[in-house]
């Protein structure tokens, strides 16, 4: 099938030109067709578009904002996928046949991502070169390789594709996200609702400037991005930093091989996110949850079983115990009960990880010493500091 790549403009015609001559220079032709929707830009833009004799494409009299005028591309492309691509993009070699690889490895996904340099939800990575040798530093990345694709709860709209057949099913952005922001969080639940995963290819690297449709202004940015939280939180009703929280250096602290089988439990596992990616790494661990707040536990049944209590884990699944227990920051109270509780259910040698913190750190750790090595007898407790937060490891004696 082939791709319609869909690209919104205002003003910034280098960059657009930058972006459309990578295009051209690293998809094969025959497999896409390229859309440009301009929201009214003054720099030129416009009379550029109409200079291409590649470039289906609508000339907005207003600035509509990136999800209606993606809404308004997506209805004139072909019934292909559908690209979302920022303008402010360079592609590299292998780019559209690595993620449409990843894409249609399995019918459970619904849309694929790439890396880059700048990016929020951890879809960035170190990388040093100047744009003359962006393509030297993408061939090392983009060799196709299904080991280098993680599954993600949501995925960044800079890159973004979607098979048609979820696009027919989920539909069209939200365009109360216009001008932008949040559309593509809301994209990426809604396809996560509708039963399909989402994969960030990281055996794709393109170049990213970053920020660039938005303009300059990082107070008006700033309103734009809580204005449009709240019309997150309104519409779905759910707690956004539950959904997506995350703790992505838990699976550095599992000391077992990578096809090695485990058990791991997780207490306040919110939306599943450090479980997945714990799954991402540790494909044969058996992975279990507890979460009260069941409105954020979307399409988890493959990662694994999750439960609204502590009783509940331990009754269904009578006969298992833990090789490793997380514990995050709720009350000491309850941790230590929690601790007392689990302590029979955790294999001889296994490890309790607390994850607290940094300002709380110091109130916990005498009782938390107190009770991991004496109630809970603990070989030793190791503890980490990862910046943000303080990392203990009790290794169980049990």
């Amino acid at each position: 099938m082939k791709t319609s790549i869909l690209i919104i403009t205002y003003n910034n015609i280098g960059y657009t030109k930058l972006c459309i001559e990578s295009i051209r220079k690293y998809t094969k032709r025959d497999e896409y067709e390229l859309i440009i929707v301009d929201n009214n830009s003054s720099d030129g833009t416009i009379e550029w578009i109409k200079e291409q004799q590649d470039i289906k494409y609508i000339l907005n009299k207003e600035n509509l904002g990136f999800p209606t005028a993606c809404n308004q591309g997506i209805e004139i492309a072909e019934k292909n996928d559908i690209l979302l691509l920022n303008n402010d993009i360079i592609v590299t070699t292998n780019w559209l046949e690595n993620l449409k690889t990843c894409l249609y490895s399995d019918k459970t996904i619904g849309a694929v991502g790439a890396i880059t340099n700048s990016c929020s939800n951890f879809q960035a990575i170190g990388a040093i070169y100047d744009i003359g040798n962006l393509n030297d530093f993408a061939k090392r990345v983009n060799i196709s390789n299904e080991k280098m694709w993680e599954e993600r709860l949501r995925l960044i709209g800079f890159c973004m594709l979607i098979k048609r057949e979820v696009l027919d099913r989920v539909g069209l952005l939200d365009e109360r996200f216009s001008p932008g922001n949040f559309e593509d969080d809301d994209y990426s639940l809604r396809i996560r609702k509708a039963g399909y995963r989402l994969m960030l290819c990281k055996d794709v690297y393109i170049h990213h400037f970053g920020s660039v449709s938005f303009g300059k202004g990082r107070e008006k940015l700033n309103e734009l991005l809580q204005t449009n939280y709240n019309k997150f939180q309104e519409k779905w009703n759910i707690n956004y930093s539950q959904l997506l929280s995350i703790h992505l250096d838990v699976p550095n602290y599992i000391d077992r091989g990578t096809f090695e089988k485990f058990s791991f439990l997780e207490i306040g596992c919110n939306g599943g996110g450090t479980l997945t990616s714990i799954k991402n790494k540790y494909k044969n661990s058996d992975l279990y949850g507890v979460e009260a707040n069941k409105d954020i536990l979307i399409n988890l049944n493959h990662i694994g079983k999750i439960a609204s209590s502590l009783d509940e884990i331990i009754q269904e699944n009578n006969k298992v115990k833990f090789d490793y227990v997380l514990l995050k920051e709720i009350s000491l109270e309850m941790n230590l009960k929690i601790i007392r509780k689990i302590k029979y259910h955790i294999n001889k040698g296994g490890k309790i990880i607390i994850i607290i913190h940094n300002f709380n750190a110091e109130i916990y750790k005498a009782e938390l010493i107190k009770n991991l090595l004496i109630d809970f007898k603990a070989l030793c407790l190791r503890e980490y500091d990862n910046g943000l937060n303080k990392i203990f490891i009790a290794d169980s004696l049990n």
